[in-house]
């Protein structure tokens, strides 16, 4: 009884010091536990995070029964189970901490309004058509396909576990390419300015649990290849032709030539001119550029 009533004091003594900067404190911690929890249930890690939660919960009755004993064991097996959990879950959190490189660099949100090259815009237009209608016939004819667009993370990773080529994207090419006959049709092309650098590649499998079954190693490619890194994938099904595009661990299915087209518009042509691009964090904060003319920024999912 008397443990209870310190405890009591104890929480009323804090609540009459309570302040704002307690209060950004626990915000500061919800979030992180919130993201924590995201993580969870997007990954492997789940189950894992449920077990640690509940050690925490022994050890906190264990702390305040004093039980040294017991407290001496869980502070142990929390400590290795720390350090377990990087080692195993270590793909996971690389594509977390890479995804959170992506969505804050500042550098490039305070600072960047240069004018994007019309030669590099022209060659994405032409190559999105290209894949648009590479993309139809090749469902036709219920041909597989993987066509990775290279974007903002660098690719010469996968590019190296390919043949190196340099061509233009045209439908004839990638229906070559991906012919059943031909030596690269298993792998992925990787298209990097609107250009095909490389066929054949390899590209990470994707650990999603809930993939339907009617997907196979092909869709489990592209899944993987967006959950690491912004590049967009385009898939067509070998076995039902179907014509799906993956983006950051997101699978679009059931596509026609359309509604791939603005999705790739959208997605990948770059702006015609710095005035067409969203405005930066700078331009919001100081006014250059006027909020109200950009005021949301159009997506796709």
């Amino acid at each position: 009884m008397l443990v209870f009533s310190t405890f009591l004091d104890q929480i009323i003594s804090n609540l009459r010091a309570f302040g704002l900067r307690d209060l950004i404190d626990i915000a500061v911690v919800a979030v992180a536990m919130y993201q924590l929890f995201l993580f969870a249930r997007q990954s492997r890690a789940g189950q894992l995070v449920r077990g640690l939660l509940l050690l925490f919960v022994f050890y906190a009755l264990a702390n305040l029964l004093e039980l040294r004993t017991v407290r001496w064991v869980l502070t142990n097996v929390l400590q290795i189970g720390f350090i377990a959990a990087i080692v195993i879950f270590q793909p996971e959190l690389r594509r977390t901490l890479e995804r959170i490189g992506q969505s804050t660099n500042l550098t490039k949100r305070l600072f960047s309004t240069r004018k994007q090259d019309p030669t590099l815009r022209g060659a994405w237009q032409s190559a999105v058509v290209a894949i648009c209608d590479a993309a139809e016939q090749l469902s036709d004819t219920r041909t597989g396909a993987l066509m990775v667009l290279e974007r903002g993370n660098n690719l010469d990773e996968i590019i190296r576990t390919g043949t190196p080529l340099s061509a233009d994207v045209i439908p004839e090419m990638l229906g070559t390419i991906f012919y059943e006959g031909t030596p690269l049709h298993d792998g992925a092309v990787i298209i990097r300015d609107g250009r095909i650098v490389s066929a054949g590649c390899v590209l990470p499998l994707s650990n999603n649990l809930e993939m339907g079954k009617d997907m196979g190693t092909r869709h489990r490619a592209g899944l993987g290849m967006s959950e690491n890194s912004d590049a967009i994938v385009v898939v067509v099904s070998e076995e039902t032709g179907i014509i799906s595009l993956a983006k950051n661990g997101v699978l679009i299915r059931r596509l026609d030539r359309q509604n791939l087209f603005n999705l790739l518009q959208e997605e990948v042509i770059p702006p015609e001119s710095a005035e067409e691009q969203p405005p930066t964090l700078w331009n919001r904060l100081f006014g250059k550029g006027g909020a109200g003319k950009h005021a949301a920024e159009k997506t796709t999912r």
